[in-house]
């Protein structure tokens, strides 16, 4: 027989360089949400790549980043974690640089949360693989630059891609499969992520709030579905009951809208992806409620999934 191959791939990096949508991509399927505030990935989230000789599970982390709550602790522990259980490790950074101005003139160098990426990386045993993402948002000669700057760090391989435009990704992942251990097939060939469904639902519906509201809100949200079950007699109708979670009764009132609209604006859309997710008709009801300090309370972090512990 042919060998298998399989293992556990981490992508990290800093926030919004592109880790959601790389998984996505990968699983070919939207598992992992998406937007372009920072920090919207909480959880770590497994999606399955299978092939015909090897399996990839990829671990989508959260951005690194400085915390100032006990929610963003747990993300950032969270995150460099995943850098320790896996067979190799997707480092995807964005092509710019941090421009300096000092006496000679304008340098540039990395950004610092880069640097302490890297510091972070400096004890990790598997593979590491640099990924430059969004190089269709730069010329070509923007690039070299950069790839200078992270020449002194002893990457496995450094790769060039477009995640959103799906340029170089065949490769990469072929870079990925170089580096796996023969093993078994961790996860069913028709399994795209080990979410259940339920958690997925709840991710669709705070991406759509990310998506529409103002820049304060977004962070102190959360949302726990409290039910999803088929109604009876109604062919195959999906009744998704739903509360959105946030931390200002200032925060509420934006969440609502006036006279109810950026609320049924989040439930419309979030309801599309849900019945995609599904492949049913939906009936998405949506109820928001105020949590006063809920990223700063451990049991709160705990009811909706953010156990520090087991991060």
């Amino acid at each position: 027989m042919a060998p298998f191959y399989s293992g556990f791939v981490s992508i990290i990096g800093k926030p919004n360089v592109g880790k959601s949508t790389l998984m996505n991509l990968f699983a070919g399927e939207k598992i992992s949400i998406v937007s372009s505030k920072p920090q919207t990935t909480r959880n770590k989230i497994r999606g399955v790549l299978n092939r015909e000789d090897f399996q990839v599970v990829f671990i989508d982390t959260p951005g690194i980043h400085e915390p100032a709550s006990k929610l963003g602790s747990y993300m950032v522990k969270s995150a460099l974690n995943a850098m320790n259980e896996v067979d190799c490790v997707i480092y995807l950074v964005e092509p710019r640089l941090k421009k300096i101005k000092g006496p000679d003139g304008e340098t540039f160098e990395l950004f610092n949360g880069d640097k302490i990426i890297l510091e972070k990386l400096r004890g990790v045993k598997a593979p590491i693989i640099l990924a430059l993402n969004k190089i269709d948002t730069v010329s070509p000669n923007d690039l070299l630059p950069v790839i200078d700057r992270f020449k002194d760090f002893p990457f496995a391989e450094v790769m060039m891609i477009s995640a959103i435009k799906a340029k170089n990704t065949e490769e990469l992942l072929q870079a990925v499969k170089s580096r796996l251990p023969e093993g078994p097939r961790y996860f069913p060939q028709d399994m795209m992520t080990d979410q259940p469904e339920r958690q997925i639902a709840s991710e669709l519906i705070r991406e759509k709030a990310l998506l529409k509201l103002s820049e304060e809100v977004p962070h102190g949200i959360a949302v726990e579905v409290s039910s999803m079950k088929e109604v009876e007699g109604s062919n195959g109708l999906v009744e998704v009951q739903a509360t959105i979670v946030c931390e200002k009764d200032s925060h509420k009132g934006i969440v609502i809208g006036k006279q109810g609209r950026m609320l049924k604006e989040i439930g419309t859309a979030a309801r599309l992806d849900i019945e995609r997710l599904l492949g049913s008709r939906v009936n998405l009801q949506l109820w928001v409620k105020v949590n006063k300090g809920w990223r700063d309370s451990d049991f709160h972090l705990r009811h909706f999934g953010y156990d520090a512990s087991k991060a």
